[in-house]
C-alpha cells in the first residue's frame, strides 16, 4: 500500500486517527499544521482538504476527512489490527453509531466554546454560548457513562477505534470546565488510555 499521510494539529479530534493508524504498525507519514499560524486556512493546505480542518488522510486513491470515515478505513485496510468487528455487523454498526455521536453532537457542543464564531457574530451570544458548553457537554458524557460505554472498553470486551475516538474527547473535559471524576466509568477509560503504549508514543506530539 502507498504510504499513507495524515495531516493533524494538537489537541484537535485527529489524534484519534493518529492512535488508530500507529497502533496498526503500519508505515505512515504524520504532517503537523500550525493553527495559530494559520496554516490549516492556507492555499497548500486547502487544496489537500477545502474545509481547513484536520484530520486529512491522503491515500492512495484519493484524500479522504471526517473521524468516523477515518477510524473505519484504518481498521478495514489494517484488519489484522482488530481496530473495528470487521466480522459483526451488529457490532461495527454500533461502533460507527458511537462514532458518529462524538462527532456530530460532542465535538460540536465542545466547540461553542472555542469557535462560537461559526454560529453566531454577535460578542453576547458567543459569550452565551461559551456558559452553556460545560452543561452540554456534562449531559453529553451522561448519556456516554450511563448508556454508551459498555466497559471496560466501549464495545464492551472488545477494544476497537472507538476507544481512541472516546479517550481523544474525553480529554477536552478539563478545559470545557466539567470534572471527569463526574463519570467513573469514563474516568477510569481515561486513566487505562493514558497507559496504553501507543498512547505514551503518540501524545506527545499532540501537545503544545
Amino acid at each position: 500500500m502507498h504510504m499513507l499521510k495524515l495531516y493533524y494539529a494538537p489537541a484537535t479530534c485527529a489524534l484519534a486517527t493518529h492512535l488508530a493508524l500507529e497502533s496498526t504498525g503500519a508505515p505512515y507519514e504524520a504532517l503537523r499544521l500550525d493553527f495559530q499560524g494559520g496554516q490549516q486556512r492556507s492555499p497548500e493546505y486547502l487544496r489537500i482538504n477545502p474545509k481547513g480542518r484536520v484530520p486529512a488522510l491522503v491515500t492512495q486513491r484519493g484524500i479522504l476527512t471526517e473521524t468516523p470515515a477515518l477510524l473505519q478505513f484504518v481498521a478495514q485496510s489494517f484488519p489484522q489490527a482488530g481496530l473495528a468487528p470487521l466480522d459483526d455487523p451488529f457490532l461495527l454498526a454500533r461502533m460507527n453509531a458511537f462514532n458518529s455521536y462524538l462527532c456530530s453532537s460532542v465535538h460540536v457542543a465542545h466547540a461553542h466554546r472555542v469557535r462560537g464564531s461559526r454560529w453566531a457574530d454577535d460578542a453576547q451570544a458567543i459569550a452565551a454560548m461559551k456558559q452553556k458548553v460545560a452543561q452540554n457537554m456534562a449531559d453529553c458524557f451522561t448519556l456516554i457513562e450511563e448508556h454508551m460505554l459498555q466497559g471496560p472498553w466501549v464495545l464492551g470486551e472488545r477494544f476497537s477505534s472507538s476507544d481512541f475516538y472516546l479517550f481523544t474527547i474525553s480529554r477536552w473535559l478539563e478545559g470545557d470546565g466539567v470534572d471527569v471524576a463526574r463519570f467513573p466509568r469514563v474516568a477510569d477509560h481515561l486513566q487505562r488510555m493514558n497507559a496504553e503504549p501507543v498512547v505514551r508514543k503518540v501524545l506527545p506530539l499532540h501537545q503544545g
